[in-house]
């Protein structure tokens, strides 16, 4: 997937990161098989969603580094950071001795070194949000925390069937679901296609993503073809409320496409939290505020 210009907010970038692995998952992958059953007792993240779940079945007491990007929950601030998706610090992964490392799919080279060293990997493929609760209960029957991991995904599960049900009386909303522009403009709009977790989120949520039929996790649309698909609603999630030069997010730009119904009815909300960009725990708690956002009138 084409990544962004360098200067796009960090929460799009947030979000790229986590769908750029992804592919079709398939359980563990094959260098897990042949690894101990034994539980780890020191674990490294290199992937926030993977840290935030860990944390969340109780395993945050066996992390001892995280990535970059982590910095949820708050007690992975005081952690070392051994870099992230493209720039793993492997010498310092390797000297803080984990018997686990949970890294992305994609991250070939890290994951040769880790086997020449005999450490274990936990290897991360995204693929939708389906992919969240398999991959908590992966996670759990990998640390020894199944018990406490199956009811961590039973809740989510249980809290979006009933958002799904809740939302299916109502008319479905035309949605653009928008994670990355150029500030002040509407030049390098990234939105959400037919894939990923995004797009499994708004339409549990009661929306209908505008670019549903393009089976990829990012489109990047131009003005003519927003204006073609005519969304009723425009979403732009953000990993917080603030734009890159530290004010509020700016939403006049949209005004430009003043014919979209969206902007002609002036429904364009901005939905900031690291959750709207983290395919984590916390995706119930994310299909909610946007089905807030569509949905008044229920809540």
């Amino acid at each position: 997937m084409k990544l962004p210009f360098r200067t796009t907010f960090t929460g799009a970038l947030a979000v790229l990161v986590a769908l750029a692995v992804a592919s079709p998952r398939a359980g563990l992958a094959a260098g897990d098989a042949a690894q101990t059953a034994a539980a780890p007792r020191r674990i490294i993240s290199l992937v926030p969603a993977l840290t935030q779940m860990l944390f969340a079945i109780g395993a945050g007491p066996k992390v001892i580094a995280v990535s970059t990007f982590d910095n949820e929950p708050a007690a992975v601030k005081a952690l070392p950071k051994v870099g992230a998706l493209l720039d793993p610090d492997v010498e310092r992964i390797l000297s803080l001795k984990p018997d686990l490392v949970a890294l992305y799919g994609t991250q070939d080279d890290l994951r040769t070194q880790l086997e020449r060293a005999g450490i274990a990997h936990y290897d991360y493929r995204h693929a939708g949000l389906a992919g969240v609760t398999g991959t908590l209960r992966e996670l759990g029957a990998r640390t020894g925390l199944a018990a406490e991991a199956n009811r961590a995904a039973a809740d989510i599960e249980q809290r979006l069937a009933a958002l799904k049900a809740r939302t299916a009386g109502r008319p479905k909303v035309r949605t653009l679901l928008v994670f990355g522009r150029e500030p002040n403009s509407l030049r390098n709009v990234y939105a959400s296609g037919g894939r990923g977790f995004l797009h499994d989120l708004l339409e549990v949520a009661g929306g209908v993503n505008v670019f549903a039929d393009i089976a990829a996790e990012s489109v990047q649309p131009s003005s003519e073809q927003i204006l073609a698909r005519a969304p009723e609603a425009i979403l732009e999630i953000r990993a917080v409320g603030l734009g890159l030069n530290g004010g509020p997010l700016e939403t006049a730009s949209w005004n430009a496409l003043a014919s979209v119904p969206a902007v002609r009815q002036q429904r364009i909300f901005t939905l900031a939290g690291s959750h709207y960009v983290v395919p984590g725990p916390r995706v119930a708690e994310t299909a909610e505020g946007i089905a807030r956002a569509l949905h008044p009138e229920l809540f």
